[in-house]
């Protein structure tokens, strides 16, 4: 009788279902997801469309860690051969912008994480799309060179930091060189990914207007590399 009982266990343990009974007893298998099968494509794409908020700078940033931790794969050097040398290939991250900006510092947090990630493990291509203008500007331009597109109806825009304070005169200071901080940061972090120096960066934004910017000259000032 006892032997008979674990033969039978042992058969239960093996049904791909996520409830059975034994001798009344209810068992319940948690992890009965069924694999990813090999030759399915994996969508490893990340969308930042509208406001560079801290709410989508987070999304953003768990996403590109996300798919960082799942970038190195192995595959066989000859598919049809399967005793062939085993290769470990890295995979990319695909983000696309749209965007009309946002918050600075959310955009610095996706701009650290972005160098981060392609410093150490896989290229990011950046695809603009829509608009990309401000914060976003930036985060295009900081996709890994020769893999930034951008789309051919797309409009990108640069314009100086944008803030306000209040409060007492010393405040007010204080606050003013922090801007002045941002505006700094902003305009060294736009030449170093791109083909633009700083005093021309500087010389653009001292219009104080919005200045508009064609996919065809995004490509000759080093936002991005060629149009979709």
């Amino acid at each position: 009788m006892k032997e008979k009982k674990k033969k039978k266990e042992k058969k239960v343990e093996s049904l791909p279902i996520s409830q059975v009974k034994v001798d009344d007893k209810q068992f319940v298998i948690i992890n009965n997801i069924q694999p990813p099968v090999d030759d399915q494509i994996e969508l490893r794409t990340i969308n930042l469309y509208g406001d560079v908020t801290e709410r989508k700078g987070s999304e953003v940033v768990a996403g590109l860690l996300y798919l960082e931790n799942t970038a190195i794969t192995q595959m066989l050097k000859d598919p049809k051969d399967p005793e062939s040398e085993i290769l470990a290939i890295s995979r990319p991250i695909s983000l696309y912008v749209s965007t009309h900006g946002g918050s600075a510092s959310d955009m610095f947090s996706i701009l650290d994480v972005m160098d981060m990630v392609k410093k150490r493990t896989c290229n990011i291509e950046t695809y603009g799309v829509g608009k990309v203008m401000s914060a976003g500007v930036p985060i295009l331009a900081a996709g890994t060179p020769g893999k930034r597109k951008v789309g051919r109806n797309c409009r990108i825009m640069l314009h100086s930091v944008m803030a306000g304070t209040g409060g007492t005169i010393f405040n007010m200071e204080n606050e003013l060189e922090e801007i002045k901080w941002i505006q700094d940061r902003y305009i060294e972090s736009l030449a170093g990914y791109t083909k633009m120096s700083k005093a021309k960066i500087k010389k653009m934004l001292k219009t104080q207007r919005d200045v508009y910017i064609s996919a065809e000259d995004a490509i000759k000032l080093g936002i991005a590399d060629e149009i979709i």
